[in-house]
């Protein structure tokens, strides 16, 4: 580095984050800063303490004078993979602007040292270009990925050449990382899956049957309301047998086309298969007409490239028994990320996640967790989740309006799909699925049990048929437990005050 000067300063904001004190920034930030590297700013920054103190917050990762590296770019690289983990796509981006040989003089220096080795393995990998260095003879081998700070692919694939243990969980074409966060293991350790099935266990099979039937298109609705729609009855029930069939097909392009075909329902004014122009989600200037994004979507000329990536990556997981719901937040946003369709994106987004649990064996054999439904009850918090991938991006998309207010990007971003941060929408998902195991399961099991309660009981009373004895609940349910005046006047003439006087009094003791 010509002008290591840069790498010393002291701060109190970088790039609009403001520090929790000031100090010299290091690691990563020191490097975005340093070299001017377009890539997002990471989850967390490394700040050293002019005031010898050592903690962590959200954003800042905060140590004493002792852990200042030296002024230099391969010290802070050191210090970086060290502390903060991977990055890949700041990786990606580094090498892009270094010549190869800056890489080679760090290997040959200090050829046995874990932190060259690892960058060596990331040149090759991320450039798909080997350097002018010979083969490792000696040395120990040592896992690229850290797993006390990230999660890490079970299978390791040795690199004699590096004597390294990739623990990548994707593929050079497709790999988001997850950094471990005190959520994200308490979930995990809590065993979700396992938990689900003492949920369901000792519910009769019957009941069983309709909760899946129930949650399916319970899902199915929620999944067309996330994106304003109002389907027809059938066109949900279509969508929630679609659901039902997760994990049950191989994923591959066909299969895309294929659901995107249900979820569109009348494609004469969508056009199918994958883009061949920009995309982006946002709104339209009301007086000009002129694009407003709030996420712009991958490059038309990338999608076949990305989503081949995707599928190749979420088969390595599943092979590899990396943890289901880490593999479904990384394929299902990264899916949504891309955005490789003009229409049907985030149907198939939240598919994706049912194919994964499914199809890896997360999800008990019979039911399907409504995770749409999940989604819809904390679409703010989804929202947010999905922003705080887009909204960074934005500031490293070069693009320009089309004539027809669309947009056209026209610098290289098919990294930035590939190589994203997915801890935050890792957390989301395992909330919706903890919502979904504690919360929406349970309730709709109870419900259907309180519902047959019901239905005896007026069935010994009144022999009502079914179809009279199912449209007096919903009436109930929807008036918290009365029967409205028009309901009493028209469907329910037959029954006495004393009899209605009854059998509200019956319904709130079962239903409340």
């Amino acid at each position: 580095m010509s002008n290591n000067k840069r790498f010393l300063q002291t701060i109190s904001v970088f790039h609009g984050r403001t520090a929790p004190e000031p100090g010299n920034l290091v690691g990563y930030g020191a490097v975005i800063d340093a070299l001017d590297l377009a890539v997002p700013l990471p989850r967390r920054l490394a700040l050293i303490s002019t005031k010898r103190r050592q903690y962590k917050s959200e954003q800042w990762l905060v140590l004493t004078p002792r852990h200042q590296p030296d002024e230099n770019l391969y010290a802070h690289l050191v210090f970086a993979l060290k502390y903060e983990g991977v990055n890949l796509l700041l990786f990606k981006k580094l090498f892009e602007k270094r010549q190869p040989d800056t890489v080679v003089e760090w290997i040959i220096r200090e050829p046995l040292s874990q932190y060259s080795r690892r960058i060596w393995f990331l040149y090759e990998w991320l450039m798909q270009k080997l350097l002018d260095v010979p083969d490792l003879k000696e040395g120990n081998y040592i896992e690229l990925l850290d797993e006390d700070q990230q999660y890490a692919s079970p299978v390791c694939i040795n690199s004699s050449r590096h004597r390294i243990k990739n623990n990548l969980p994707g593929t050079v074409a497709f790999c988001p990382l997850i950094y471990k966060t005190d959520k994200i293991e308490h979930c995990i350790a809590e065993n979700l899956d396992q938990k689900t099935s003492s949920v369901i266990s000792g519910v009769h099979k019957d009941i069983l049957l309709r909760t899946s039937a129930f949650l399916l298109l319970k899902d199915s609705k929620a999944s067309f309301t996330i994106e304003g729609e109002n389907p027809s009855q059938n066109r949900a029930v279509r969508w929630g047998k679609a659901i039902g069939q997760a994990g049950s097909k191989s994923l591959s392009k066909e299969e895309l086309l294929r659901l995107q075909q249900i979820v569109i329902d009348n494609s004469r004014f969508t056009p199918m298969g994958y883009r061949t122009e920009g995309g982006f989600i946002g709104e339209h200037d009301r007086v000009t007409g002129e694009p407003i994004p709030e996420h712009i979507s991958a490059r038309w000329q990338d999608i076949e490239a990305l989503i081949d990536g995707l599928i190749d990556a979420a088969k390595l997981m599943d092979a590899n028994a990396f943890h289901p719901v880490l593999t479904a937040a990384n394929v299902a946003f990264g899916f949504v990320f891309i955005h490789p369709f003009v229409d049907g994106n985030g149907r198939l987004h939240r598919y994706l996640i049912h194919h994964l649990l499914t199809m890896m064996k997360f999800t008990p054999q019979g039911i399907v967790f409504p995770v749409s439904a999940a989604i819809l009850e904390q679409i703010t918090d989804y929202r947010k989740t999905l922003e705080s991938y887009s909204h960074p991006l934005l500031d490293f998309i070069k693009w320009k309006k089309t004539a027809d207010n669309n947009v056209e990007v026209f610098n290289e971003t098919i990294d930035y799909y590939r190589y994203f941060d997915a801890t935050a929408q890792a957390e989301f998902l395992f909330d919706c699925i903890d919502d979904t195991i504690n919360k929406i399961i349970p309730g709709e099991v109870a419900y259907l049990q309180k519902y047959d309660a019901m239905k005896s009981w007026l069935d010994d009373r009144f022999q009502m048929p079914d179809k009279m004895v199912a449209l007096l609940i919903r009436f109930l349910t929807q008036n918290n437990g009365k029967l409205s005046n028009r309901a009493r006047n028209n469907e329910f003439t037959s029954l006495t005050d004393d009899e209605l006087k009854i059998i509200e009094e019956n319904y709130k003791i079962l239903f409340e």
